[in-house]
This record gives structure tokens, C-alpha cells and sequence, in this order.
């Protein structure tokens, strides 16, 4: 008997979640539902772009030198943003165009700098360049970062590789042949998320009415938060600053 209490105990303790490990998203039907407005402001400095010299594989990479502006301004509206609802568990379908994703490596840059893509699914990095290529994807967690994959691609191809976020929202992305070659891939675990447009504006339909917590992420500025409620088909308005 006591054999079998104890292997009932254990069969029971085997059926709970893992602890930190997240639920899955449930897509439902959605009645009602209400949306979410905003802008998006930088009150910062303007840095300039970081400047990169180009110093190999100047025959496909071009020569000289290479700027990348990670913070990029708009009249006072910040860019290459992404607005997201947190720990959503059910709610409206996935948008179909982010079920996979494509990092483009051409002429020694990834393409698109920014980009949105489903968690647990796959993205392809293809190589154009007839040069040797290494992609180097980390999770970003808040200050750190944890390698996802790292490839090699010594001529042109395609690797794919499954992404499976467990602690952050997005990647950072890198070539360890060439240090110039930076890009980011923001890792959606539930469709209620925007890209702001280049006037920094934003919306997020279809919410199910409730509270949430809502973020916006930039690749290399602090995440910002609030609160919001949401009415059955009314539209809240969240607006957030970046310094």
C-alpha cells in the first residue's frame, strides 16, 4: 500500500508545471474585444549612429566605414520599437506572417535590421555573400545575453534553426567574421503586439477586456511598462517615453 501511495504521489508531482516554465497561448474566439492606442516619444539625447570600420572581406562588404544607428529618432518619436501585452494566455489567432522568419545576409548586413517573429517556431538565416558568414543569436535577458544558436556559413546556404525563448521577448543578432553586422528579432509569445510606425504610433486590436501590463521594448534602450484597462469595445490609450 505504501508502495502505491507513494507512486501515486510521484505521478502527480510529474503532472505539474515545471517551475518558470510558461503556459502555452490558447487562440479563442474573441467577443467584444477592445484595442489599444499609443505613441511612442524619445526625450533622450540623440546619439549619433556607431560608426564600424569595415576592415575585411572588402570586396562584398564594401570599405571604409559602417554606421548603424540604434536609436533612430523621428521628430521626437522613437522607431524600431515593439509594444507588447505581458503573459497573455488565450485571446485572438496569430498572425500568419510571423509563423516563420527570414535573416538575410547580403553584402555583409542583416536584413531587416528589426524584425517579428513566433515563439517556437523557425527562422532561416540565408547567406548571399560568397564569403564566410558565422550568425550568433542571443536571448536578450534584461542586461545579459544567452546564445540561442551560433552557425557557421562558410558560402552562400541556409540553416534553420527552431527558436524557443523561455526568460526574454527578443534576440540580438551578430556575425562573429564581421563585427559591423548587427541586427534584432523581437520573439512574440502572444499576437497582442505592434511594431511602431515611424511617427511612433501604435495599435493593438482585439483584446479581450480586462487589466494587462503592457511593454515597450527597444533593442538597446531600458524596457518601459504600465498598467491599462481595457473595455469590451472601447480603446485605451497607453503612451510611453524613452530618455
Amino acid at each position: 500500500m505504501k508502495k502505491l501511495i507513494i507512486a501515486l504521489s510521484l505521478a502527480g508531482l510529474c503532472a505539474l508545471p515545471v517551475a518558470g516554465q510558461a503556459a502555452k497561448y490558447k487562440e479563442v474566439s474573441v467577443s467584444n474585444g477592445g484595442t489599444i492606442t499609443g505613441k511612442v516619444s524619445f526625450a533622450g539625447k540623440d546619439k549619433a549612429p556607431k560608426t564600424y570600420k569595415i576592415s575585411k572581406d572588402n570586396d562584398v562588404c564594401g570599405t571604409g566605414t559602417r554606421e548603424i544607428d540604434y536609436v533612430r529618432v523621428n521628430n521626437g518619436s522613437l522607431m524600431d520599437t515593439v509594444v507588447y501585452l505581458d503573459k497573455v494566455k488565450t485571446g485572438k489567432a496569430f498572425d500568419p506572417s510571423i509563423s516563420s522568419a527570414v535573416l538575410d545576409q547580403k553584402g555583409c548586413e542583416f536584413k531587416p535590421f528589426l524584425q517579428v517573429m513566433k515563439n517556437e517556431t523557425k527562422i532561416a538565416a540565408v547567406n548571399q555573400d560568397p564569403i564566410l558568414h558565422n550568425i550568433h543569436t542571443y536571448e536578450i535577458i534584461g542586461r545579459t545575453k544567452k546564445t540561442v544558436f551560433n552557425v557557421s556559413q562558410p558560402e552562400p546556404n541556409t540553416v534553420t534553426k527552431t527558436v524557443k525563448l523561455k526568460r526574454g521577448t527578443a534576440m540580438k543578432v551578430e556575425c562573429d567574421a564581421h563585427d559591423f553586422m548587427h541586427g534584432f528579432v523581437f520573439v512574440a509569445k502572444n499576437p497582442y503586439y505592434a511594431m511602431v510606425a515611424e511617427d511612433g504610433t501604435f495599435s493593438i486590436d482585439n483584446v479581450p477586456p480586462g487589466k494587462y501590463t503592457i511593454k515597450a521594448w527597444h533593442g538597446t534602450l531600458k524596457d518601459q511598462k504600465s498598467k491599462v484597462e481595457v473595455a469590451a469595445g472601447g480603446t485605451a490609450n497607453v503612451d510611453f517615453t524613452f530618455k
